[in-house]
């Protein structure tokens, strides 16, 4: 570190006033002092690296469902899978074809009923006349 470093007076990425840099901060600091401001911006990165990872949830979510159904099978717990989507027996289909396969369908249905859902309320926006 560079001694007498000064650094140079910046806008606030959320509230655009000019601000001074805390000395230790550096380059990285990108708004000012306020609560407000620092809070926003880690709302906005957040919502930024959500939007470039959004897989990274999903995978962890499946594999969690898929973890949390097998300790349910190994304390033979016999609970039938969450049926929030389609009213389907799926305490049969998954005693025909297994723990696992049914949380991935049950995964698929949610993921298309979202996509499905998306799709309507794009439609319902769109004026015809």
């Amino acid at each position: 570190m560079q001694k007498g470093r000064i650094t140079k007076k910046r806008p606030c990425k959320v509230c655009r006033r000019w601000f001074i840099p805390h000395p230790r901060a550096g380059d990285t600091q990108k708004t000012c002092a306020s609560e407000q401001c620092k809070k926003e911006w880690h709302r906005r990165m957040c919502f930024e690296w959500n939007m470039k990872n959004s897989d990274y949830f999903k995978g962890i979510y499946l594999k969690n469902k898929m973890l949390a159904a097998d300790e349910d099978k190994q304390n033979k717990s016999g609970k039938a899978l969450p049926n929030n989507y389609l009213d389907l027996p799926w305490q049969e289909i998954q005693e025909e074809i297994g723990v696992k396969q049914v949380v991935i369908i049950e995964y698929i249905v949610q993921l298309l009923m979202k996509r499905f859902q998306e799709q309507i309320k794009v439609q319902l926006t769109v004026n015809t006349s």
